[in-house]
């Protein structure tokens, strides 16, 4: 009798789960997937506890907890188990993360998600580190990022996250706000201020911040592409003089792109390579309508406005378009976009543009408030930018 195979095929579970399940496979197909950036593999019992966990016959705690029993009580350890229960630990600890929506936006959020996300596995779990490092590269040819000196960690973190909490994106197109995550990303994952763990939790808290932006994330890409986002952060934050070579956030930009903008760059990591041999020499968007690939984002071209940002609602456009860079409350926006029935407004119109990222709620923990108002998000913005210029 064959073996029942043990390993998770995530994307049946997402496209024909109930929604409860797919949330749920979604979260661990992440985990899973960033375990890849520091080479771990997840264990067959762990895919089989995950597996119980996706159907709803266990919650998640008490995934984690069968987890974490059975490398306890295993008697016989093999090579790679080291490994597999790093990888194991982390990837419960990650799916219980990823399972709310909550955010702590700053540097005491930072350093607390490290030890939630490496809790039971570093005993430095949640600290700074406290000595400088350097990492040979495979896409620097064994070279090293020069990262920030251990002293002044905490004070680049302040800086970058308090930064970034006092950016406004109002008013930017798709392409401005994708370089500037580009940029707010690898600069946080260049101060590096863990031991180990750092592009684990760079990823979780980028997948966090973009869901408050109101992004509705493909997490898919996080899970399939952990490595390719990695390398592209090193290319990002190399740069010798010496070698002719240079920043080059161009690659991050492009995994961004395709995660928020559904573009669909070919993210291999031969491309990332300081020299790549000619065949892996010019990255290609792959739905580029060119037999030449670009080799700058500029060149791209340019969709119209409800293709580029996975829309087609026209009730969801015309909403946005009524809203643009105002605070309104439902009786303005049904009287700007000719609506009076209350009802089919909220269920055709408002709803879907909240569920959808587009729109959010002045007052988000109070619903009900009396002067309840509702503006764009990030993603609203960049869409009525969109829809608005030229």
């Amino acid at each position: 009798m064959k073996e029942k195979e043990p390993y998770i095929n995530f994307d049946e579970y997402i496209r024909q789960g109930e929604p409860a399940q797919r949330e749920r496979a979604d979260a661990w197909r992440v985990a899973i997937g960033l375990q890849a950036v520091d080479g771990l593999k997840t264990s067959e019992y762990l895919q089989q506890t995950a597996r119980r966990n996706i159907e709803g016959e266990i919650s998640i705690d008490e995934a984690r907890e069968l987890v974490k029993t059975y490398y306890q009580s295993k008697t016989q350890r093999e090579p790679d188990d080291d490994d597999k229960q790093e990888a194991d630990l982390v990837s419960g600890n990650i799916t219980k993360i990823l399972s709310t929506n909550t955010l702590d936006f700053s540097t005491k959020g930072y350093i607390s998600l490290h030890r939630r996300i490496f809790d039971g596995v570093f005993k430095h779990a949640g600290h700074i580190r406290d000595y400088d490092i350097t990492k040979k590269e495979w896409v620097l040819e064994y070279d090293t990022v020069h990262y920030l000196n251990w002293e002044d960690l905490r004070r680049a973190l302040d800086y970058d996250i308090d930064q970034e909490r006092q950016f406004s994106y109002k008013g930017l197109s798709s392409d401005e706000v994708i370089a500037h995550i580009t940029r707010f990303v690898s600069g946080l994952w260049q101060i590096h201020a863990f031991s180990e763990g750092n592009t684990r939790t760079t990823a979780v808290f980028m997948i966090q911040y973009l869901r408050s932006l109101g992004f509705s994330v493909d997490n898919n890409q996080f899970a399939k592409q952990s490595w390719y986002f990695r390398n592209a952060l090193v290319r990002a934050n190399y740069k010798s003089a010496v070698k002719g070579i240079d920043y080059s956030p161009i690659y991050l930009e492009r995994f961004f792109r395709n995660l928020l903008l559904g573009e669909q760059w070919d993210l291999r990591n031969r491309y990332l390579h300081i020299h790549p041999t000619a065949e892996w020499s010019v990255q290609p968007n792959l739905v580029t309508p060119t037999s030449t690939p670009t080799s700058t984002p500029t060149s791209t071209p340019i969709s119209t406005p409800a293709s580029l940002l996975h829309i087609d609602n026209q009730n969801i456009i015309r909403l946005v378009k009524a809203l643009g860079e105002d605070q309104q409350s439902v009786k303005v926006m049904m009287e700007k976009v000719g609506l009076k029935d209350r009802e089919n407004f909220l269920d055709y119109s408002l709803n879907p543009s909240i569920n959808d990222g587009y729109v959010r709620l002045l007052y988000p923990d109070t619903p009900h408030h009396p002067r309840q108002k509702y503006l764009l998000t990030v993603k609203g913005l960049a869409l009525y930018k969109e829809l608005t210029k030229g």
